[in-house]
């Protein structure tokens, strides 16, 4: 065994029901005094409670979904005044206070509402035009995480379910990501199993903490071993899709996660056996498949914006973007029939005809 993992530094604040002191803390041990907070409009009573405790210079509502140059350049300018972002909110939240931080250098204080992951990575992301940009950089990374289960109360079952999909496309693609180490894995594996644990306790009981508490735990597993492993097959198809065509994040992830995963699983058989064994089932695509049907997950990309004549557009775009070690070959043919098989939501299956 020979490899290399760096872990990322950063504070991690875990407890349903205690936001508010934590922020403050975090505020506190960052040495902040004017902070700026970035919250949605929808978000804009959950941030006011949660950062009550600190000295609020300045109020950021503009987020929208992939983060677009022109509302990064605004939220910017309205970052002059502060020495602390604090962003409250799911994933394009989070992704704006990366925008801002990756030219201003501002500490950011991460309070997730949803599963995206995002406050857990070194990962930034930018839209302009038709075309999403990603980079690695450590000033993105928050300084510190707060995560409150009882902040995600809120949370649509719907959208919850999209949310920790999505998470879950994160422990995939960790398995064979570019910088996969054995440590990803492990935690990978780990993050599998909690969230496929937690997910269905969020349908059952969306009012319930417990099943919450370990679908957050398990997208901060998710996030961390993404962040390590880099993005694969999944997320190159999914950046493409969300920034080209305007597609919704996390139930776009929802969507593809199972024709990567019957594309790449046979080539891959440590990967394979991990993820079926975090599943507790015989494969791996039977596990995830068994975890949709529960949930009554996002099954086709044309319920969510996307045109069949997109998907001729796309197949260049993609394969540009392909990481070099994907696990198998990934052709022009190969990559269309992928993407026509989950633009219909037919079943995914481990066969010469999707994975060719």
């Amino acid at each position: 065994m020979r490899f290399e993992h760096e872990t990322l530094p950063q504070a991690v604040r875990f407890a349903s029901g205690e936001a508010g002191a934590m922020v403050a803390e975090s505020v506190r041990r960052l040495g902040g005094s004017r902070v700026m907070v970035i919250a949605a409009p929808a978000e804009a009573d959950l941030a006011r409670r949660v950062t009550a405790g600190v000295a609020v210079a300045v109020r950021h509502d503009e987020v929208a979904m992939h983060v677009p140059v022109e509302v990064a350049r605004r939220a910017r300018l309205a970052a002059d005044r502060a020495d602390v972002l604090v962003s409250v909110g799911g994933g394009s939240t989070t992704g704006l206070a990366k925008a801002v931080a990756l030219s201003t250098g501002l500490p950011i204080v991460a309070v997730p509402t949803t599963y995206a992951g995002s406050e857990a990575t070194n990962v930034w992301g930018l839209t302009e035009g038709a075309r999403k940009t990603t980079g690695v950089d450590d000033r993105v990374l928050p300084r510190a995480v707060v995560y409150d289960a009882a902040l995600t109360l809120s949370l649509p079952v719907a959208m919850s379910v999209a949310s920790g999909l999505n998470a879950l496309a994160h422990c995939v693609d960790a398995m064979w990501g570019p910088r996969a180490d054995p440590i990803d894995r492990a935690l990978a594996g780990e993050g599998i199993r909690a969230l496929a644990a937690g997910l269905p306790r969020v349908v059952a009981e969306p009012g319930g903490l417990p099943g919450r508490e370990q679908v957050l735990y398990g997208a901060y597993l998710a996030a961390v071993a993404f962040a390590s492993a880099g993005s694969g097959l999944h997320h190159k198809i999914c950046h493409v899709l969300g920034g080209r065509y305007g597609l919704p994040h996390a139930q776009t992830h929802a969507v593809v996660l199972p024709y990567v995963l019957a594309f790449n699983a046979p080539a891959a058989p440590d990967a394979e056996e991990r993820i079926a064994g975090a599943f507790g089932t015989d494969t791996a695509l039977a596990g995830l498949q068994r975890l949709r049907a529960v949930l009554d997950a996002p099954r086709a990309l044309r319920d969510h914006g996307l045109a069949e004549a997109d998907i001729d557009d796309a197949v260049p775009e993609i394969l540009a973007a392909v990481p070099k070690h994907n696990p198998r070959p990934v052709t022009a043919a190969g990559l269309r029939r992928l993407l026509d098989a989950a633009w219909r939501g037919a079943d995914p299956v481990h066969d010469e005809e999707t994975t060719t």
